[in-house]
């Protein structure tokens, strides 16, 4: 009797899946599409982000290969291009090339590269640090206390592994303003941070002993 029951339930349910198929023929069919679809989509688009990136690391590679000072103008048009492509690999990279050879004299304009690489290209978290850090070195020299502090604020703020390296930098800004309060401050600060740079650590207690005691 039990078996025969089972046998009968096994029968109803397999009829019911199988009126429930045949009803919604369309709307499963419709539904398995669409995610085939979005599954072709979804790996074409990774495809075709793979095919662009080759396409600016070869781009990028043959600029270095044939820059000389004789073609500095066009290899500077061509970084920029790099740059404006947004890539979080050689996006910043042309910029350091730039950078280095001293190819663009408008430091606002570098400046504002930088906050391309910052602002507008997907990036990991920490790199996109150390790109804050990189603009924050390039502009010490001419940034005045509010600029520089807003600039690295990202880094001083959170618990960033550039955070002592950030400032150091400050500290090293008012040391050269003879500001030695505030440099001496923030100085004590990467002493007392316990995720420190042990180099960064050891160079700012050698610079409140040496030059900042009392």
């Amino acid at each position: 009797m039990d078996e025969d029951l089972a046998i009968i339930n096994s029968n109803t349910r397999n009829e019911k899946i199988k009126n429930f198929l045949i009803k919604n023929k369309k709307k499963l069919i419709s539904v398995i599409s669409i995610f085939v679809l979005l599954l072709m989509g979804y790996f074409g688009y990774k495809e075709y982000k793979n095919i662009q990136r080759v396409k600016i690391s070869d781009e990028f590679n043959m600029i270095v290969a044939e820059y000389s000072e004789t073609n500095s103008e066009t290899t500077v048009k061509r970084l920029i291009d790099v740059i404006n492509k947004k890539d979080p690999t050689y996006s910043p990279l042309s910029l350091y090339f730039i950078i280095d050879n001293k190819l663009i004299s408008d430091h606002q304009q570098v400046a504002n590269f930088f906050d391309v690489l910052i602002n507008k290209v997907d990036q990991e978290k920490e790199m996109k640090n150390l790109i804050i850090y990189k603009k924050s070195l390039y502009i010490a020299d001419r940034a005045d206390e509010g600029e520089l502090l807003n600039t690295l604020s990202p880094l001083i703020n959170t618990e960033s592994i550039w955070k002592s390296h950030a400032l150091y930098l400050v500290a090293e800004f008012f040391y050269s303003k003879n500001e030695k309060e505030k440099s001496k401050e923030f100085f004590n600060q990467i002493i007392n941070l316990s995720t420190a740079n042990e180099d960064i650590k050891q160079r700012a207690q050698i610079r409140l002993i040496r030059d900042l005691s009392e």
